[in-house]
């Protein structure tokens, strides 16, 4: 009869279930990476800015884009509009080219919770120059 030292079973027990938390958090990491909009922003709210395209970011898991707009009493503020992910995106026929710095654009968002926050959930947008659209319901835009 073979003898295992004192505390073997222990360990190997230990390193098991050790192994078993490390997978989980590898597989749930993707949802614990994704928030709900509701948490940063104020979905039943809708603000319109309108303005020129600083910067578009065009990259998972949500695109950016940056407008420098006029506030509700005249000052100059950045926006910077989180949008749908670069797959959602593409499938709406929007790549990293359709906007560029410059645009004149027309957006509207919900505004976030934090007052002082420049950051918004990009709802619709609109380019004039052009006709370019992109809504809520993603069959009307373009």
């Amino acid at each position: 009869m073979r003898m295992q030292p004192k505390g073997a079973g222990r360990r190997a027990t230990w390193s098991w279930w050790a192994l078993a938390f490390v997978g989980v958090a590898i597989l749930c990491d993707p949802l614990l990476a994704h928030h709900s909009f509701a948490t940063y922003y104020i979905e039943a709210d809708t603000i319109e800015i309108e303005g020129d395209v600083v910067e578009f970011q065009y990259k998972n898991p949500h695109a950016w884009l940056y407008v420098a707009g006029q506030e509700t009493f005249g000052a100059r503020k950045n926006y910077a509009a989180e949008w749908a992910s670069r797959t959602q995106l593409e499938r709406d026929g929007i790549t990293k080219v359709t906007l560029r710095a410059g645009d004149s654009v027309r957006i509207w968002a919900s505004p976030n919770r934090d007052p002082s926050d420049n950051r918004v959930r990009l709802k619709r947008i609109e380019r004039r120059a052009d006709g370019f659209k992109w809504g809520q319901n993603r069959r009307d835009s373009r």
